[in-house]
């Protein structure tokens, strides 16, 4: 054959190739099946992306139209968990921004977590690092009220012991548990805005180790225990979670 001549192939499959030889230079047609592969990509890419459209468009749906109502908050809440565009509103200790926003106020304690959110209706207005009970003195789940508000309480069973010098011989105690030394008398922990939501549990300002470290209610930060203080109302609901 000469260089004008028509050069023919085949593939492994049967599928005849062809290309015109010149002089100059060899232009070849591309095989069938890379040609295929190059449309079948495309079309998967684009039904990939209808795909991840469709999904999103029906949680969006779920969210605004319909599912459980906790559900809805949970979403809320993540995606006004950004307090970094709001620059002044926030510290490492939480944030708060509804001092006057309607609706019902409502508490919501991870302790998983250790943070406590708080809603006024469906809106998230404000969110706290917490430290819930250690361990033997676990917070209870569960869904409660608020049935007593006390802004300088003083605690009747955790407390220290202290001397007629105001020296504390023993810290951090209970006093049904741990027996009192000779010379010693109690002195009641210092809880202010204190909120009590379950007997002998509630929410106060105090140390918050960003662990559990209580003895079973939930201690705030002072400034944001102030904030969930002044705006919470008398059986306000409290819920809390694993």
């Amino acid at each position: 054959m000469n260089e004008s001549s028509c050069l023919s192939g085949s593939l492994g499959n049967g599928i005849e190739i062809a290309a015109l030889a010149s002089p100059i230079r060899h232009n070849f047609i591309m095989p069938l099946p890379v040609a295929l592969s190059h449309d079948m990509t495309s079309v998967r890419r684009q039904m990939k992306g209808r795909k991840i459209v469709s999904i999103f468009a029906g949680v969006c749906f779920v969210f605004l139209f319909g599912g459980c109502a906790d559900f809805r908050e949970e979403l809320t809440a993540g995606a006004q968990r950004l307090p970094d565009f709001f620059p002044g509103g926030a510290t490492s200790e939480g944030y708060w921004r509804g001092d006057h926003s309607p609706g019902p106020a409502k508490i919501v304690v991870h302790v998983s977590e250790q943070r406590a959110y708080f809603y006024k209706g469906r809106r998230l207005i404000g969110e706290s690092t917490v430290s819930t009970g250690k361990r033997g003195f676990d917070t209870p789940p569960g869904r409660y009220h608020v049935i007593e508000k006390d802004k300088n309480h003083v605690s009747s069973e955790f407390g220290d012991y202290v001397n007629n010098r105001g020296e504390v011989v023993k810290s951090n105690i209970d006093v049904r548990k741990d027996a009192q030394p000779a010379g010693t008398h109690f002195d009641g922990a210092r809880m202010p805005y204190f909120m009590r939501f379950n007997g002998g549990y509630g929410m106060h300002a105090g140390y918050v180790p960003r662990f559990r470290a209580s003895h079973g209610c939930i201690r705030l930060p002072p400034r944001m225990a102030r904030h969930f203080f002044e705006n919470t109302p008398d059986d306000a609901p409290v819920i809390v979670r694993e």
